[in-house]
C-alpha cells in the first residue's frame, strides 16, 4: 500500500512539474491595446455612417450600399441580438485581462509578434467565424459567446454550442494566432497530419497556461476523461489497423475534422470526442518536448517525421 501511495506521489509530482515548466514571467512584457467596440458603435452610438467608416473602413466593403447598413442599425432582431450581447458584455474588462495575459506569452516566445489592433463585432452568430485575426487586426465576434444554453443557440448541435461560452472565447483567439505561426503542411501521411494538429495544441499549452486541457482542445470535461482513458486503445486501434502512415483522406473526416464523436466504426462511438486524432498528436508532441531539449521555435519548425521518431511516445494505461 505504501508503494502504491509513493508511486501516486511521484506521479502527481511530475504532473506538477510539467505544469511548472510551461509558466513563465511575463512581468516585463509590455503590450497596449484596447478593445475597441464596433458593435457599441455601430448599433447604440449616434454616429454616421461616414464615421464609422472613416474609423473601420475595413468593414465595410465598398460592394454594399450604404442602404444596407442604415438598415441594419434599424433591424429589429439585430438589435435584439445586440441588447442580449450587452447583457453579457456591457463591460469586457475580464476579456481585455484575458487577451492581454494572452498576448504577452506570445509576445514572450516571439519577439516579432505584433499587438494587433482587437475590435469586437457582431456576425450573427457566425460559429464558424468566430474569431478573424489577418492584417494586423483581430475581430471578436461577441454573439458567439453569449453560453452554451443561451436560447439562440438552441438549434445548434450540442458539439458546437459547447464551445459558445466566455471562457472558450481566448483559445478561439490563441488559435487563430498559432495558425498563422505555423506553416501549413502537404504531408499525407495520417500521422503527420495529427502531429501538425498536435503542434498547434502544444503552443496553446505555453500560451494559455491558465485553461485547462480540456478546454484548449473543445472538448466536454466527460469527453475528455474519455480520451484519457482510452489513450492507448485508441493508438492500438491505429497501429492494428495500419493507420499511422495511412494517406486515406477519409481519415481527416473520421479523426481529425470537427464532428460529434470519432468514426471508429464500433458499437460505442458515441462516447469518444471528434478530432481524437488531434488528441494523439497532442500527446505525441508533449512527450516530444518532454524527450528532447528544444525550444518553442525549434519546435515549429521540426518536420513532423522527425517528432513521431524522437517522441518516444507511450500512451497511457
Amino acid at each position: 500500500m505504501r508503494k502504491i501511495i509513493a508511486l501516486f506521489l511521484i506521479f502527481i509530482g511530475m504532473s506538477c512539474n510539467n505544469e511548472k515548466k510551461l509558466e513563465v514571467d511575463t512581468s516585463e512584457i509590455k503590450v497596449d491595446f484596447k478593445i475597441e467596440r464596433f458593435d457599441k458603435d455601430f448599433y447604440k452610438s449616434n454616429k454616421s455612417l461616414t464615421e464609422l467608416k472613416t474609423s473601420y473602413p475595413f468593414l465595410f466593403p465598398e460592394s454594399i450600399e450604404d442602404s444596407v447598413w442604415v438598415n441594419k442599425r434599424k433591424n429589429t432582431d439585430e438589435l435584439e441580438l445586440f441588447d442580449e450581447v450587452q447583457n453579457v458584455y456591457e463591460d469586457i474588462g475580464e476579456v481585455h485581462k484575458k487577451i492581454k495575459k494572452l498576448f504577452k506569452h506570445v509576445k514572450y516566445y516571439n519577439r516579432r509578434f505584433h499587438v494587433p489592433r482587437v475590435i469586437s463585432i457582431l456576425s450573427n452568430i457566425d460559429y464558424q467565424s468566430r474569431v478573424v485575426y489577418r492584417d494586423n487586426l483581430l475581430l471578436i465576434s461577441l454573439d458567439v459567446y453569449l453560453g452554451s444554453q443561451h436560447k439562440f443557440y438552441s438549434d445548434y448541435p450540442s458539439y458546437i454550442k459547447q464551445n459558445n461560452t466566455n471562457e472558450y472565447m481566448i483559445v478561439d483567439i490563441a488559435s487563430k494566432i498559432i495558425d498563422q505561426q505555423l506553416v501549413l503542411k502537404r504531408n499525407r501521411a495520417f500521422v503527420h497530419k495529427m502531429i501538425y494538429q498536435g503542434k498547434k495544441m502544444y503552443l496553446k499549452d505555453v500560451y494559455l497556461t491558465m485553461i485547462p486541457s480540456y478546454l484548449k482542445i473543445g472538448y466536454t470535461e466527460e469527453k475528455f476523461d474519455w480520451a484519457l482513458e482510452n489513450e492507448e486503445q485508441i493508438w492500438q486501434y491505429f497501429i492494428e489497423k495500419d493507420l499511422l502512415f495511412s494517406t486515406d483522406k477519409n481519415l481527416d473526416r473520421r479523426f481529425l475534422d470537427i464532428a460529434p464523436f470519432s468514426k471508429f466504426y464500433l458499437e460505442h462511438d458515441n462516447l469518444s470526442p471528434g478530432r481524437i486524432g488531434e488528441f494523439i498528436g497532442w500527446q505525441i508532441v508533449r512527450s516530444f518536448m518532454r524527450n528532447n531539449d528544444v525550444s518553442l521555435q525549434e519546435l515549429i519548425r521540426i518536420e513532423e517525421e522527425e517528432i513521431f521518431k524522437k517522441s518516444k511516445y507511450k500512451p497511457r494505461r
